[in-house]
C-alpha cells in the first residue's frame, strides 16, 4: 500500500470475507463452535502485536486478530442473538444486548488509561489482560449457552 493511503476499503473487504467464512462454518458446525474457534485464536495472537517491536509482526498479528476477533467471533453475534430470544421480544432483546455492549465497552478507554498511568504499566499489559479476559468470558458464555443450529424458530406466544 502507498504510505498514507486510505486502507478502509481493504479492512472492510477482509472483515467481510472473514465474517462470510465463519458464517459458512456456522452452517456446518453450529454457531457456538464457529464463534469459539476464532475466540481461541485471539488469545495467543494478542501478545504478538502488543509486545513486539517489529512493525511487520505487529501488522500481521493485528490483522490476524482482526480476522479472528472482529470478523470471526463477532460476525456471528447478530444471528446468534436473534436465535436466542422468543419471537415476540427478539428485536428488543437483541437491541438491549447490543446496547449493553456499547455502554460497558465505553468504559474500556478510561479503564485502560487508569491502569496504564496509575500502575505505570503502559497500555500493552492492560490491553492483554482485557483481551484475554474478554475472549475467555466470551468462550465460557458460549459453552454455557444452547446451540441454535438446526432448531426451528417458532413464536412462544400464540395469539389467536
Amino acid at each position: 500500500m502507498v504510505e498514507g493511503a486510505d486502507q478502509g476499503p481493504m479492512v472492510c473487504l477482509v472483515g467481510s470475507v472473514s465474517s462470510a467464512t465463519c458464517g459458512w462454518f456456522s452452517d456446518r458446525i453450529g454457531r457456538r463452535w464457529a464463534m469459539i474457534i476464532p475466540a481461541l485464536f485471539v488469545i495467543p495472537l494478542a501478545p504478538f502485536y502488543l509486545f513486539s517491536d517489529n512493525l511487520a509482526v505487529i501488522a500481521v498479528a493485528f490483522a490476524l486478530q482482526g480476522l479472528a476477533g472482529s470478523g470471526g467471533m463477532f460476525g456471528q453475534v447478530p444471528s446468534s442473538l436473534n436465535e436466542r430470544f422468543p419471537t415476540e421480544v427478539r428485536a428488543t432483546a437483541a437491541a438491549f444486548c447490543y446496547h449493553q455492549g456499547a455502554i460497558w465497552g465505553g468504559f474500556c478507554a478510561p479503564v485502560l488509561a487508569y491502569f496504564a498511568t496509575t500502575w505505570q504499566l503502559g497500555l500493552a499489559i492492560p490491553m492483554l489482560v482485557g483481551t484475554v479476559f474478554g475472549a475467555a468470558s466470551f468462550i465460557v458464555a458460549l459453552l454455557l449457552s444452547p446451540e441454535t443450529k438446526g432448531k426451528e424458530l417458532v413464536p412462544d406466544l400464540v395469539v389467536a
